[in-house]
């Protein structure tokens, strides 16, 4: 879906969102047929043409002014990541001029300057995710933090099909529909940012067939950029605790973040986080697989237990 289309789908759902009375107009200002503003409230609150509007949802209205569209989203209450988000929805790229939006897959490959950050936060559980939220490096105690995924191939650990699909993850996630959202929302701003990108296409879509839930949750077309936050988990064996997140960008990459896990020093859920970073990784070796391993030589272990 080009990001025309995108851009009148987004306006719609914000419009919908918004009542007259909100805006200021009386609440019987005519029968509704559907819920939300009409096109030509929004265009007169905004200060535009009707028609000029009605285009714009259309995406036959090319490069709206910064102006119009600061107009527009103090009409439709858009939040500051919203309002980013029309932003980007607005601009024009050369691969969709063209027609095209293919780009090619992202780089999986973590710079060792970055896995070495991972050590350096220890205790605390970091992992560096793709663009498309792939696990593709991760501490000990971050591993530990999604119970159940290393039994996944190491190319199918992603942290959004994780939250809909694992079934560890509604008794992991005591707060799992303020995740789940804050999952969609991300992907919604990612495939943006990332227009044609293969990996997030493909995800979204095995998402909305198997998840009825991620589903329902696209269609509503929220947007947050997921640089922190917070999340309640009831861990099998950290127990219960309450984790802030950090992500960070990382430079010169396709769209990686490192996100570091916290929690406020002396308390309960620190000392839950310390008990977690004491747990053996669910990627080390038991005794009988050093045994096998001693009997059939170094290396078949590695290839067998790879880390992410």
């Amino acid at each position: 879906m080009g990001s025309r289309t995108e851009l009148g789908e987004f306006l719609r759902t914000r419009r919908s969102r918004i009542t007259p009375e909100e805006v200021g107009l009386p609440s019987s200002a005519g029968i509704r047929r559907t819920a939300g503003l009409r096109r030509e409230e929004v265009a007169i609150l905004a200060g535009v043409s009707i028609e000029y509007y009605r285009r714009l949802e259309q995406g036959k209205q090319q490069r709206p002014s910064g102006a119009v569209l600061a107009a527009i989203a103090q009409v439709l209450k858009l939040s500051e990541d919203e309002h980013r988000h029309l932003t980007e929805l607005s601009r024009s790229r050369p691969n969709e001029v063209a027609g095209q939006t293919h780009q090619r897959r992202a780089s999986r490959t973590v710079r060792d300057e970055v896995r070495r950050m991972l050590d350096v936060v220890l205790p605390y559980p970091a992992c560096v995710l793709s663009r498309s939220s792939d696990l593709l490096a991760a501490n000990d105690p971050a591993l530990c933090l999604f119970p159940g995924i290393e039994d996944w191939p190491e190319r199918r650990r992603n942290t959004a099909r994780y939250a809909f699909l694992h079934p560890a993850a509604r008794q992991l996630y005591g707060n799992w529909d303020d995740v789940a959202r804050g999952v969609v929302a991300h992907l919604r701003t990612a495939i943006v940012l990332h227009p044609g990108a293969p990996e997030l296409q493909e995800l979204v879509s095995e998402l909305s067939e198997h998840s009825p839930e991620f589903a329902d949750l696209w269609r509503r077309y929220d947007v947050r950029t997921r640089t922190n936050g917070r999340k309640v988990y009831h861990h099998p064996v950290a127990g219960s605790m309450t984790l802030t997140y950090e992500a960070f960008d990382v430079a010169r990459s396709d769209g990686q973040r490192l996100v570091v896990y916290q929690a406020a020093p002396h308390t309960r859920d620190h000392d839950a986080l310390l008990l977690l970073a004491r747990r053996p990784s669910p990627l080390a070796p038991t005794a009988w697989e050093y045994a096998a391993q001693a009997r059939n030589g170094a290396g078949e272990l590695t290839a067998d237990r790879g880390a992410p």
